[in-house]
């Protein structure tokens, strides 16, 4: 019988529908007008931010896989926020721009803090505070 640690189920799960979401918001401005999806904007990225600090408290990353998660987490943010920028203007010709902007900042509302909660709680940790 294979047993199963369940001491990142939390984590692991926020994880997934947190990136789930943001592509689907991503994806959602193809059929929803993007001023429609404005007055809602502020609500759905608070959801995703919420998601990201979850995933940051609840990932227990300690030694290299903290190291991992957060130079692949910082990665991520860096190229989603270039991305977002550059994208807009080569895509837009064929109309796949704002989607492309809205993943890239999807998943830029769910990155950052859970990149910023896993570096503090690293950050301390070396501290022993």
């Amino acid at each position: 019988m294979v047993m199963k640690s369940t001491e990142n189920s939390i984590g692991a799960w926020a994880f997934l529908m947190g990136v789930i979401l943001a592509v689907v918001i991503g994806l959602s401005t193809i059929v929803i007008p993007l001023s429609t999806l404005t007055k809602y904007s502020s609500f759905i990225y608070l959801i995703l931010v919420v998601l990201g600090a979850v995933i940051g408290f609840s990932i227990n990353a300690t030694g290299k896989d903290s190291q991992t998660f957060l130079i692949t987490g910082a990665i991520i943010v860096l190229v989603s926020k270039f991305g977002m920028e550059s994208v807009i203007s080569s895509l837009i010709g064929i109309g796949a721009g704002d989607t492309a902007s809205s993943i890239f900042a999807s998943l830029l509302a769910l990155f950052v803090p859970a990149t910023i909660i896993v570096a503090l709680k690293t950050v301390f940790g070396l501290a022993k505070v």
